[in-house]
């Protein structure tokens, strides 16, 4: 008689199954690594895209598909492939920021021309096939996938309750930071200004006190380093969280879909990565700006809705400004602030919903 497949404690899967999952993660942080995080992560946005286009379609002809029910194949592309072990956030993205968290240490002659920051920071660049850089991927992105499958699964299989947040955005930044210590950087940094929220020495230019004499990493490098250059201002930031989340709102309004907005905000990523000037990263503020229409329709309306998601939209800029003001721009690695928005915002819809001012918790 054969028993019962062996479960792996808390995240409630049977071994082989969570084996499978933990070498596809490998090969899916060393994919990140080999094509460098910020193009991984548009893959994301393309495959989320994918999905989510085929899940409004199979909603409009509901009951005519034979094989399978209604979002059963866009739940295999979004959440398998989108936000799994292939291009996930905490898999790809992950293993591509930890690759270049390592590289800036072991490789800093690989830094391109110009680039005013540590290496540790160029999320641009492909690594190839470099197979010191691969394994460091591969690792950091087992790990992100271990975070997000034993925080989901406490929740979920031993607590029985919903996530509080989202574990994808919590893994992403959570692996960043643990690349700082690992390969030798500050886990958060010294501030050259005033504080951790001034960036008045970025607008100086003013560079790193060991730029000239200290070690060949800090070349160059201003000491001040925000995110994006043409984004951190506080104005600049609400003005685009507002649009990007009325826009996500709207999107969700008319397809159901709170992932589409979030994708086409990736997918735009390209243009930045190819040096397009000025392009705004939204995908954090779309994603909120949906959540935020999901969560009052029900009590609101469509109008409501849309007024709310312009409000969470800018909400969620915001957030993601005060974080790389902390935790970003005084060290030499990347910690993604979209993600930290993302799960600051969605473990405050999480409160606001068990104190009864939300009807759900949105995408949770």
């Amino acid at each position: 008689m054969v028993g019962a497949p062996l479960q792996v404690p808390v995240v409630g899967l049977g071994v082989e199954e969570f084996a499978v999952l933990f070498v596809a993660s490998l090969a899916g942080g060393a994919f990140g690594a080999a094509l460098g995080a910020l193009p991984a992560f548009v893959f994301t946005g393309f495959v989320v895209f994918l999905g989510e286009g085929i899940a409004i379609l199979q909603r409009g002809v509901a009951g005519q598909v034979d094989t399978m029910s209604a979002g059963e194949v866009a739940v295999g592309i979004t959440g398998v492939i989108g936000f799994g072990a292939v291009t996930g956030p905490h898999v790809a993205f992950a293993g591509g920021v930890a690759a270049s968290a390592y590289a800036g240490k072991k490789y800093p002659e690989m830094a391109p021309d110009g680039w005013p920051y540590h290496f540790g920071k160029n999320i641009l660049v492909a690594f190839g096939t470099k197979p010191d850089i691969l394994a460091v991927g591969a690792i950091f992105g087992a790990i992100g996938m271990s975070i997000t499958q034993v925080a989901n699964g406490l929740f979920t299989n031993v607590l029985g309750t919903t996530p509080p947040t989202d574990f994808v955005a919590v893994s992403v930044f959570a692996t960043a930071f643990l690349a700082r210590p690992v390969f030798g950087y500050p886990i958060v940094g010294k501030p050259a200004g005033a504080g951790f929220l001034d960036m008045a020495p970025f607008e100086r230019r003013e560079r790193h006190p060991q730029a000239d004499d200290g070690p060949t990493e800090h070349a160059g490098r201003l000491a001040t380093a925000p995110w994006l250059d043409h984004q951190y201002k506080w104005a600049n930031v609400t003005a685009i969280g507002v649009v990007g989340g009325i826009l996500g709102g709207y999107i969700w309004i008319q397809t159901g879909s709170v992932f589409l907005g979030y994708a086409i905000s990736t997918i735009s990523l390209l243009f930045l990565n190819l040096g397009v000037g000025k392009i705004p990263v939204t995908h954090h503020i779309t994603l909120i700006g949906s959540t935020g229409a999901a969560v009052v329709d029900p009590i609101g309306g469509s109008l409501a809705a849309l007024l709310a998601a312009g409000v969470f939209g800018a909400a969620s800029g915001l957030v993601g400004e005060v974080a790389q003001r902390l935790f970003y721009a005084h060290s030499g690695t990347h910690v993604d602030p979209p993600a930290i928005a993302i799960a600051t915002m969605m473990f405050v819809v999480t409160g606001l919903h068990l104190v009864g001012v939300l009807p759900n918790t949105g995408y949770l």
